[in-house]
């Protein structure tokens, strides 16, 4: 199945802000892109590149803060391996200090020219297991709008995906083992 939203669905800034705060129970995110373009990850991406430093930024201690919270977050990440070096990053960066925030993150990875089966290529979010995000994104990683999908039967679906994603990943704490401590294969 394709997820397709409502066309005039998109969601502003305030709006996509409002789910995570709004959300009772849980929030689950799927990931599929090797590439984010996220303003405010540059600088600390530029430093991590430059000489492996990990600094904090004020979005990634809330987003930590909002994760430590009685709702459930977790997220399955489909990573093509060998990671880019935007993955290497996001994994010391940004999953390190969620799953010490008590977000559950999980790997799926796959050969550079494999999908696992089932699962779309396209990255949502899916809060409560009632209100589907589709995030869209340019070729680059940029995210533009996302997309709120009304269609009962595609939120159904979306269910489904995350349920078979959370099945065939593993959890983060188990992935990285894997890698020294910038995120380079042992």
């Amino acid at each position: 199945m394709t997820v397709q939203a409502v066309p005039d669905q998109n969601v502003s800034d305030e709006e996509f802000d409002r789910y995570f705060t709004e959300c009772r129970y849980t929030a689950f995110r799927l990931e599929t892109l090797q590439v984010y373009d996220v303003g405010y990850e540059a600088e600390a991406f530029r430093r991590f590149l430059d000489d492996g430093e990990i600094v904090s930024t004020d979005a990634r201690d809330e987003w930590a803060a909002l994760v430590g919270g009685e709702r459930r977050f977790s997220r399955v990440h489909v990573v093509s391996e060998p990671l880019t070096d935007y993955l290497r990053f996001e994994s010391v960066w940004a999953y390190r200090s969620s799953v010490a925030a008590g977000e559950e993150v999980n790997i799926l990875p796959v050969a550079e020219d494999a999908w696992p089966e089932g699962i779309p290529r396209f990255d949502f979010w899916l809060f409560d297991s009632t209100r589907l995000l589709r995030m869209n994104y340019t070729r680059d990683g940029t995210m533009l709008a996302p997309e709120l999908v009304t269609d009962p039967a595609q939120v159904l679906w979306a269910n489904e995906v995350r349920d078979r994603a959370l099945h065939m990943s593993m959890p983060f704490a188990e992935y990285q083992r894997r890698f020294d401590a910038d995120m380079r294969p042992l």
